[in-house]
């Protein structure tokens, strides 16, 4: 049987594996689950006779070495600092190998090593980065194809709550990492291309610059800049657009919520605070706020950030139950980002019975016989239950279908690589098609930038 090493269990594997085992008997696949909790991995792998699951701790050299050298090929769903060593070996060792993480610096010093073996590194093929690219590429190369040049191009993807499972003022749970979600934006200016100008947001100002999208059947929603809009300018072939544009959706009034947490001071993870772990929310809060005698925190808040009592920001943050005196932080040598996690986590975990979901969005601006024209394309995927999350389906699935397409010679490019040619994207986006992952496109007069200044 072809052998297929998975390592880690987490959160996006469930849909991955399930698509390789419904395909093992007529792909004849065996599929081998290695992580450091060997329970987690044999809840995954359950009694399916095509699969069994391993101890395997990649910093051990002869467990992962031993893995990998009975694989076909590797599918790394570790965290993505830990890829290297996995890509290290296969490299040594012969193996093709998929990611959906970003390539990083090291990834892509294999990249000749990986030709001279004619081996494939295939990374970034989740959903963002992922899906994104593919959908992305699809259109833009159609729209070359046919004449056309582009000169607009913005795409959104947000990590969100089902609609049916939203029940919070601040729309949103946590879907993915919630570290992530405290920390996003920080380590530099949110860089992009705005009708020509390159265009600069620092963090404090980053949730206060947003723009409005509307979906389908879904409604309104908001999205702020990604750190680096310009990072993939060139891979895309869109050297000569005017605008450029990537962001993170949400749903409106979100990121102005959050912005009191950014200006207060309280994403911050660069320090820790003393007695953290003694400290209840409301000391927290208070840590933050000048010193008066008389005035409470709630008070002092208002005041500090000009909130109105009636503000439905207000009513956001009081929801959290920040000022609660009677709630321990219970961390040590916390930073502030520790702490907000641990604050947020009370209100914004999934329920055993919530359902998430997942958004696109991308604009394409384009002149052709001298008009110009636009294409939007939306995608929402919902997810089915704890297990199969729509997270889990958009992340795990095109790692899956990749995996597969490379073990039957569909894909043949060798090199690190990530998914914009047209031998991986069409394949992948057709079969994605029949498990709901779908792209709807709809012409509309091209708008720019800023519609009112046609």
């Amino acid at each position: 049987m072809r052998k297929i090493l998975v390592i880690g269990s987490g959160k996006s594997t469930s849909s991955l594996l399930k698509y390789l085992l419904d395909k093992s008997t007529a792909e004849n696949l065996f599929i081998t689950v290695g992580d450091l909790n060997l329970n987690a991995a044999k809840k995954l792998t359950g009694n399916h006779q095509n699969t069994k699951a391993i101890l395997l701790d990649v910093f051990d050299d002869t467990s992962r070495t031993d893995a990998i050298k009975d694989a076909d090929i590797v599918i790394s769903m570790l965290p993505a600092r830990f890829h290297i060593e996995v890509a290290k070996d296969c490299v040594l060792f012969g193996k093709h190998m998929v990611t959906a993480s970003y390539v990083s610096p090291e990834m892509q010093a294999l990249d000749a090593d990986a030709k001279a073996k004619g081996l494939i590194l295939m990374n970034e093929i989740g959903v963002d980065p992922g899906i994104d690219h593919m959908s992305a590429m699809q259109v833009l190369d159609r729209i070359r194809n046919n004449g056309g040049k582009v000169i607009l191009f913005e795409s959104f993807t947000g990590g969100l709550v089902a609609p049916e499972s939203d029940t919070n003022l601040w729309n949103y749970k946590f879907t993915w990492n919630p570290r992530n979600v405290v920390t996003a934006g920080q380590g530099g200016a949110a860089k992009f291309l705005q009708e020509g100008t390159y265009k600069y947001i620092p963090y404090h100002h980053l949730f206060r610059r947003t723009e409005f999208l509307d979906i389908d059947g879904f409604g309104r929603f908001e999205a702020y800049a990604n750190r680096d809009s310009l990072k993939y300018q060139s891979v895309y072939g869109l050297n000569n657009v005017k605008t450029l544009y990537r962001g993170t959706m949400r749903r409106v009034g979100f990121s102005r919520a959050w912005n009191i947490f950014v200006m207060l001071g309280m994403t911050d993870d660069s320090y820790t605070i003393d007695g953290s772990e003694t400290m209840s929310y409301r000391d927290f809060i208070n840590a933050f706020l000048t010193y008066s005698p008389t005035d409470s925190v709630e008070l002092k808040l208002r005041h500090a950030l000009k909130i109105d009592q009636d503000d439905i920001v207000w009513d956001k943050l009081t929801e959290l139950d920040i000022f609660n005196a009677d709630k321990k932080v219970g961390l040590k040598k916390a930073t502030p980002a520790q702490i907000l996690q641990k604050i947020l986590m009370d209100s914004w975990t999934l329920d055993p019975h919530d359902k998430d979901m997942i958004v696109m969005y991308h604009k394409f601006g384009y002149e052709k016989d001298g008009k110009k024209h636009q294409i939007d394309a939306s995608m929402v995927v919902l997810g089915e239950d704890q297990t199969y999350t729509a997270m889990a389906k958009t992340v795990g699935l095109p790692v899956a279908i990749a995996t597969l397409a490379i073990l039957n010679k569909k894909i043949t490019s060798p090199g690190v690589q990530i998914p914009i040619n047209k031998e991986v994207y069409e394949p992948i986006l057709k079969e994605l098609e029949s498990f709901g992952v779908t792209f709807h496109e709809k012409e509309i007069p091209y708008l720019g930038y800023n519609p009112l200044n046609n």
